[in-house]
């Protein structure tokens, strides 16, 4: 018998895989980013569904088989899709895709769940003037984490991210600049 885990996780993508089920990219707070198969989640009345959008937070029960992680639940805890405005979405979007791109497969590291859920807080809670910032915030961290840049970056506070954000506002040509280098460092 395989080995079940239970780890909070945010939906990044989806991909249709044959007739009713599909390809789940999930950040996890355990296993890190995790591509997983979720079975017949297309049907009509399938169970995950809702706790699988993109965007959502839930707690996710996978299985690892021979050659794939499978979902076998998931209990929907925060849908972030709901939550943020259209133009916090895009920026959301825009960090996700750059943090698939550049993660290479099933890698495990803690790091890129706490940089997405503070990114979600910072768009929630910030006013839209933040939003570029925040998003140049959760870039920075993630090229910082992968070893593709290796300035200063402010850190994330739980409880305020204004002043963090307010520096890479005050400096956004500087932080872009960085941001590029490091993208270019990656080879994509």
């Amino acid at each position: 018998m395989r080995h079940k885990y239970t780890t909070a996780g945010i939906t990044l993508a989806r991909f249709p895989v044959a007739e009713a089920s599909e390809n789940i990219i999930l950040l996890t707070s355990e296993l890190g980013l995790v591509h997983a198969r979720a079975q017949s989640i297309r049907n009509r009345g399938a169970k995950l569904t809702s706790a699988l959008q993109t965007f959502t937070q839930s707690d996710i029960v996978l299985v690892r088989g021979r050659n794939e992680w499978r979902i076998l639940g998931a209990v929907l805890d925060t849908n972030w899709f709901q939550i943020l405005p259209h133009s916090a979405r895009t920026c959301a979007a825009r960090v996700t895709e750059l943090l698939i791109r550049l993660m290479p497969g099933d890698i495990i590291d803690q790091t890129f769940y706490g940089i997405i859920h503070n990114l979600f807080i910072a768009l929630r809670d910030e006013p839209e003037e933040m939003y570029d910032a925040a998003e140049c915030l959760a870039a920075l961290h993630i090229l910082h984490a992968l070893g593709l840049d290796a300035g200063d970056i402010p850190q994330y506070n739980e409880q305020d991210n204004s002043n963090a954000l307010r520096t890479i506002k005050n400096s956004r040509k500087a932080f872009v600049t960085r941001i590029n280098r490091g993208i270019i460092a990656s080879g994509l």
